[in-house]
């Protein structure tokens, strides 16, 4: 898979605007860039970490109480850090600010609790065709400049909610969403929903991993100069 955009991006849900806003912008140091309109009673507060997005989702209904998604911890590197920082926002999210190059983290990485070990090296590996390479805590994937950190646990969930609280996806800017979607779909890939567009802003499909965790793709017009 050859991404559009050299990071991932992860998503998060909540129903704690005010708070979540203080901490990621004042605690946690993002940039905010936008908001984006989703749909009624949702919209996006995008958030630049080191060249990913945190996408702060904001739901005006109650979001249901559900299991934590595989997509545990996020790691942010920055230049300024001089020894890990671990912090948890309003919601109980964790989020862990690093020193560039710690454990391999140069930009992003996103820490993952997966029921099996071989088949997300599988899954990230031979079906997505991403590089493997070690951690601290056992496989990784770099996709781009970012990490995906793999921690075998038997409890993970198994296919975790997608409006709830708490991380919930991530995003892989890539140009030729439709015919990758179809070949993942065609290899065996479980799909979340086949591709729809939205407005004039990106066309966005959604995958499955192994254990159901979320995974979005994305043409964003922004990034790949139109939609079609």
């Amino acid at each position: 898979m050859l991404l559009a955009k050299n990071f991932i991006d992860i998503g998060l849900s909540t129903n704690n605007l005010e708070a979540m806003l203080q901490f990621w912008q004042q605690d946690a140091g993002l940039r905010f860039d936008q908001v984006l309109p989703v749909r009624r009673g949702q919209k996006q507060y995008r958030h630049d970490a080191a060249g990913s997005v945190i996408k702060l989702n904001h739901h005006m209904e109650p979001l249901p109480d559900a299991a934590q998604s595989g997509y545990r911890e996020v790691i942010i590197a920055r230049k300024e850090v001089e020894k890990p920082h671990p912090m948890v926002d309003p919601d109980g999210n964790r989020v862990r600010l690093v020193a560039p190059g710690h454990d391999g983290v140069t930009q992003l990485a996103i820490a993952m609790g997966v029921r099996s070990l071989s088949e997300h090296r599988r899954f990230y590996g031979d079906l997505l065709g991403f590089a493997e390479e070690q951690w601290s805590g056992g496989s990784a994937f770099r996709l781009g400049d970012s990490l995906v950190l793999l921690k075998e646990d038997r409890a993970a969930t198994v296919d975790p909610v997608r409006q709830a609280r708490g991380w919930r996806y991530i995003t892989l800017q890539i140009a030729d969403i439709d015919a990758v979607h179809d070949d993942l779909r065609n290899r065996g890939v479980r799909e979340g929903f086949a591709p729809i567009t939205l407005g004039n802003v990106a066309r966005i499909s959604m995958i499955l991993d192994p254990d159901g965790n979320w995974i979005e793709l994305s043409r964003r017009a922004s990034i790949v100069g139109g939609l079609s």
